[in-house]
């Protein structure tokens, strides 16, 4: 790499007022970056104001300060990132480098808070930590609009396998038609060849003959009318008859759709609306409470006592907690009266937060499920609702058009009866013209047009029957593209359906690989392995049994006699369990593909693993993230590669 292009690459970082930074420029060029330093020296509050030009929330305000900012030059964009104290609360604004933060929150920005790190500490469920960022309810849906579209598919290449087997029928009767008009075009040429030789002998009475040959072309024309006619009549007929029972149908599938009111429909509108109010009033608390825990931590960090503010009841006023959860010891005051206070009092309270805030998160999962379940309701109501008012539209519609055949069909009987009197007319006409001299000539006359009618009549089933063959071969042509679009939607449909089941063998066979991997290198004493196993269970889901996969975290451990036996999440030491809720995160990163839109990762709280250890576990992450910036006391940064870019000053 030339030296302009990694002057590109380097990340320039302008801080002012997040955690206990004053004022800071600091400059990240790629690959791991040690931030070493004694306490207090605002390496965390550092890492913070990286997660905040990334776009997380997860950032504290200077305590004395009422703004906050964060710029950083990256990749020829800048980005920045305000903080702004409104009353207990803190607001941000800006464009930060990501639009969706959360997913990074989880895997990427790896501090002592981290979720994934503490979930494996407490033996949480792994597996909805790792399928948070995924949404199901959108996979569900796009599986349910390309069934409806295969659907359709299926039933489109049924009608033409079914039009398919009308081909020889219809192929059979295009051949018997034409020989017919052949036959009667061979009888008709020798009629006319007959009626000519006749005519010759009854010269003077042409204009007789003329006049008689007018009616009968005109009986012969009228009588073809007729036909038509009642050809038409039919079609309409079982047109009507078709419709009826296709109404029928639709009704009955009407009947059997529950009606429900609207107002149900309303009722469950307004319980979501109220459940995401709740879950937006939770998600507000437990950010809060995340604020408060960090900036105490900061305190104690630094050493500096300042004021650890009460709050009112959550459940009164909407505050995080009820005065900081006050120690029971009644001698505990205000750290800004100059009272001493015990450290480990504050360290306790701090703890207490954190398990408040947890619980916060275990009440805004179920707050999540029973929203789902609502969704869900209220989105098959809504099918039903629409695909009732479907039906109700299309049998309308069908009725109208019964309606309006019924009456075509009044108006060409109504023509039929008026075409019939006029047959009869005729009739008495030709029967009058008639004599002796004319008998066999008007004989051959009416055999001809009757010929010359049959011939009509047998030409208009032609042209139907070579219609229907033409369309039933149009379709035949369309099927196969039919079949692979079925095919691709098939695909599509499989994917969607394993996609979750996907994301989950992936997660859990990359942490079984890096973990391996790891524990090799890090040669912890008698520990064999540590994996998960994904497994079903029946679990409730808000008013619902169903079965849901789980990781499980198996230890496996070795006696001094070399027995194997399985240990317990509450047996390892706090090294091995930093190591296992790092590599935990390290397997959601690679699954949901971090590395391509996040260029940093952040490595925190790492004193309880010793130096060597360290050293290898920053070498091993440092493969996966363009940028690992790694905060570190002096004494652990030691044992780390003297290539790497350090910063000892904040």
């Amino acid at each position: 790499m030339s030296s302009s292009s990694q002057v590109s690459d380097v990340a320039r970082f302008d801080v002012e007022h997040i955690g206990g930074i004053d004022s800071a420029q600091v400059d990240i060029p790629p690959g791991v970056t040690v931030l070493t330093g004694k306490n207090a020296t605002n390496r965390t509050s550092f890492l913070q104001s990286i997660m905040g030009a990334m776009g997380s929330r997860e950032v504290t305000l200077k305590g004395d300060a009422d703004e906050g900012h964060i710029r950083l030059e990256f990749g020829g964009e800048t980005y920045e990132r305000t903080l702004a104290r409104t009353g207990d609360a803190v607001k941000f604004s800006g464009d930060p480098f990501l639009e969706e933060p959360e997913v990074a929150d989880l895997f990427a920005f790896l501090l002592e808070t981290n979720e994934p790190r503490q979930s494996v500490a407490r033996g949480d469920d792994l597996r909805e930590i790792i399928m948070r960022p995924v949404d199901t309810t959108a996979i569900k849906e796009e599986i349910s609009r390309l069934e409806a579209e295969k659907e359709e598919i299926n039933e489109e290449l049924a009608t033409i396998e079914n039009r398919k087997t009308d081909l020889p029928r219809l192929e059979q009767r295009r051949t018997e038609l034409r020989e017919q008009i052949e036959d009667k075009r061979d009888e008709l040429a020798e009629l006319e060849a007959e009626i000519d030789e006749n005519s010759q002998n009854i010269e003077e009475s042409r204009r007789e003959q003329q006049k008689l040959e007018s009616k009968l072309d005109e009986l012969r024309e009228t009588r073809s009318e007729i036909e038509s006619i009642r050809r038409k009549i039919e079609t309409q007929e079982e047109s009507i008859a078709s419709l009826k029972s296709e109404r029928s149908e639709l009704e009955t599938e009407r009947e059997e759709l529950p009606s429900a009111p609207m107002g149900e429909h309303a009722n469950l509108e307004d319980e979501i609306v109220r459940l995401r109010e709740q879950r937006q009033s939770l998600s507000t608390e437990i950010s809060d409470l995340q604020s408060l825990i960090q900036y105490n931590e900061e305190r104690l960090e630094d050493d500096d006592y300042e004021v650890l503010q009460t709050l009112e009841d959550t459940s009164t006023s909407g505050e995080v907690t009820d005065k900081l959860l006050a120690d029971d010891e009644e001698d505990l005051v205000c750290w800004t009266c100059g009272s001493t206070v015990d450290r480990e009092q504050i360290e306790a309270t701090v703890e207490r937060l954190q398990s408040l805030r947890q619980e916060k998160v275990a009440e805004l999962n179920d707050l999540k499920t029973e929203l789902e379940d609502l969704k869900d309701q209220q989105s098959e109501a809504k099918r039903k609702q629409r695909r009732r008012e479907q039906l109700d539209e299309k049998i309308d519609d069908i009725a109208a058009e019964i309606d309006r055949r019924t009456e075509q069909v009044e108006s060409l009987k109504e023509q039929r009866q008026s075409l019939t009197e006029t047959v009869e007319t005729l009739e008495s006409d030709v029967e009058d013209l008639e004599s002796e001299d004319f008998e066999e000539i008007l004989s051959l006359h009416t055999e001809a047009n009757q010929l010359e009618f049959e011939i009509d009549r047998l030409e208009s089933d032609l042209d139907e029957a070579t219609e229907e063959i033409e369309t039933i071969e149009g379709m035949l042509e369309d099927a196969e593209e039919l079949r692979t679009e079925r095919e691709e939607l098939g695909d599509q449909l499989t994917d969607l359906r394993t996609k979750i089941d996907q994301i989950e063998s992936q997660a859990v066979e990359e942490f079984n690989q890096h973990m391996d991997a790891l524990l090799e290198t890090l040669e912890y004493e008698n520990l064999d392995r540590i994996w998960i196993e994904r497994v079903e269970r029946s679990v409730r889901e808000g008013r619902r049994t169903v079965d849901r996969a789980m990781f499980e975290l198996h230890i496996v451990r070795t006696t001094e006699n070399g027995a194997a036996y399985e240990d317990t999440i509450d047996h390892l030491s706090e090294s091995e369990r930093k190591v296992t809720g790092l590599i935990f995160a390290l397997a959601g990163y690679l699954v949901h593909d971090l590395h391509e839109v996040v260029p940093f990762m952040l490595l925190d709280s790492l004193e309880a693993i010793d130096a060597d250890r360290i050293a290898a576990l920053v070498d091993y992450f440092s493969d996966y993230a363009e940028y690992l910036v790694v905060a570190l006391l002096p004494e652990d940064a030691q044992a780390l590669d003297d290539d790497y870019h350090r910063i000892t000053d904040i």
